[in-house]
């Protein structure tokens, strides 16, 4: 077997394991998002399944796939389950982030006790949330304050951490135990769905962050390179909505097909077989084709300013943006219109009382209800 042929095959191994975990995920995604709480046991079967380590290289103990490889992995995951599609791909993204930010010896480091020991990272970067302060006392650094939108943040082995120094103002990144004294992950996020990420605020009171823990300041240098970090955040969240389209897109059908009543006038046996609904399916369907092609478009755009890292030239760096706002553009409004439209397509065929139990069950707001029980009258008058 010659080495495109090995690269091939682990290829094909990582996304059957991708989809045997979403398969696994699918079965209680919708019962665990309306309860919330953190997915620990999901989490651990991420663990224990390796892909903790996919973007890491192989001489650092991680499987060295390419940028494509770890999107496709995360949109797998996002068709079954968006809110653990969106703490692994946070984990990509903050565990790599360590090799945009970090010197040789300190990424090195990082890779390696992630890849030997399944770490799952989590967020506590935001540079623009300037709640937390760092502070040196008695020759030690200290972090005092608190971060919001913490991804991930809660069950993690490791937080990617953004701070600002007293003084001087300007920002420290560094790489914490998430246990470490003085580290409190708060459950506070009020989220309308996704309510498992982890997506929190996370206090810090007197932490210590010793030296070896620390990146570097963020002013220290002006490469182009470590700037690509905000477009592997976009593609993350770019394959996250993707997935989600699809998934509902996918769902949909199978309800269609086994619930829904063609329309009295429509002449037909079967749902699936109401021109409306198949020219309403094939318009969507040709929305995800048109995302599925920028998004390629995108990722390779992406790959390429990735293996330049500090040859990259801001021009380069442009065109990749471009194509991922292009592509990320585009994905959101084809998410939105189509986990809206599907429910044209499924019909209101709900008694009253059901609706309402399932509306309470949601945990949504009063404000919420109001809102989405209007929209149910609107649809069936």
């Amino acid at each position: 077997m010659n080495n495109t042929q090995t690269i091939a095959a682990s290829q094909e191994k990582i996304l059957e394991l991708a989809n045997q975990l979403a398969k696994e995920f699918s079965k209680t995604a919708a019962k665990r998002d309306r309860e919330g709480g953190t997915p620990l046991h999901e989490r651990n079967l991420l663990r224990k399944s390796g892909l903790l380590a996919l973007p890491i290289p192989k001489e650092y103990g991680g499987y060295g796939a390419s940028w494509p490889i770890v999107f496709k992995v995360v949109n797998i995951i996002a068709k079954a389950d968006s809110s653990l599609a969106h703490l692994l791909g946070y984990h990509y993204l903050t565990v790599c982030s360590t090799f945009l930010f970090g010197s040789i010896e300190r990424y090195k480091t990082f890779y390696k006790e992630t890849a030997a020991h399944q770490l799952f990272w989590g967020n506590a970067f935001n540079p623009r949330d300037s709640g937390l302060k760092a502070v040196r006392e008695n020759g030690r650094l200290m972090l005092s304050g608190s971060k919001s939108f913490c991804s991930g943040a809660t069950d993690s082995d490791r937080l990617l951490v953004s701070a600002q120094e007293e003084g001087s103002g300007e920002v420290l990144l560094c790489v914490l135990p998430t246990h470490r004294a003085g580290i409190v992950t708060e459950d506070n996020w009020d989220g309308f769905g996704q309510r498992q990420t982890d997506s929190g605020s996370v206090k810090f009171e007197d932490v210590i962050v010793y030296e070896e823990e620390i990146l570097r300041k963020a002013a220290e240098e002006q490469k182009v390179f470590p700037t690509v970090r905000t477009h592997l955040a976009q593609l993350m969240l770019t394959h996250l909505l993707y997935g989600i389209a699809q998934g509902a897109l996918e769902e949909s059908k199978v309800y269609v097909k086994a619930h829904t009543k063609p329309w009295i006038s429509s002449d037909v046996e079967a749902a699936e077989q109401d021109p409306y609904i198949i020219q309403q399916y094939g318009e969507m369907s040709l929305n995800l084709h048109a995302c599925s092609a920028l998004i390629e478009k995108a990722v390779a755009e992406f790959d390429h300013a990735w293996k330049k890292e500090d040859a990259l030239t801001k021009q380069q760096r442009g065109e990749s943006g471009v194509a991922i706002a292009l592509a990320k553009t585009f994905t959101v409004k084809t998410a939105l219109h189509i986990t809206s439209t599907i429910f044209d397509g499924m019909g209101w065929e709900r008694e009253p009382r059901l609706i309402s139990i399932n509306l309470i069950d949601t945990g949504a707001t009063p404000g919420q209800l109001a809102y989405t029980i209007l929209l149910l009258i609107s649809c069936v008058t």
